[in-house]
């Protein structure tokens, strides 16, 4: 029951992490794009999330392999879940789309 445990835990601390990190990554592309000093942004963002994650993925390590790679795999999960909340809607489709054709 004790692994059980562990692994439900490593799974959850997956999934914190790879919303984070995911999450923050769209967040900080919304917040570059329009900014004066993206470069400040993206490396601000990048050495923020890479430090949080290595430091949870180690953390969940707890020592083994094992739950590491359940930690990965809540990870992966978060990635999915971060891509299928933050996709465009059809109406911005449609609106890229139309704006695409009238370049000069």
């Amino acid at each position: 029951m004790n692994e059980i445990l562990a692994f439900g835990l490593s799974l959850f601390l997956g999934v914190v992490l790879g919303t984070i990190f995911f999450g923050g990554l769209w967040w900080t592309v919304g917040k570059a794009v329009g900014s004066k000093a993206p470069a400040f942004w993206f490396l601000g963002s990048l050495i923020l999330r890479m430090g949080l994650t290595i430091s949870g993925f180690y953390a969940a390590s707890m020592g083994g392999l094992e739950p590491l790679m359940v930690c990965l795999l809540g990870f992966l999960v978060a990635r999915q879940g971060v891509m299928w909340f933050t996709r465009p809607t059809k109406e911005a489709k449609h609106f890229e789309a139309r704006e695409a054709t009238h370049a000069p």
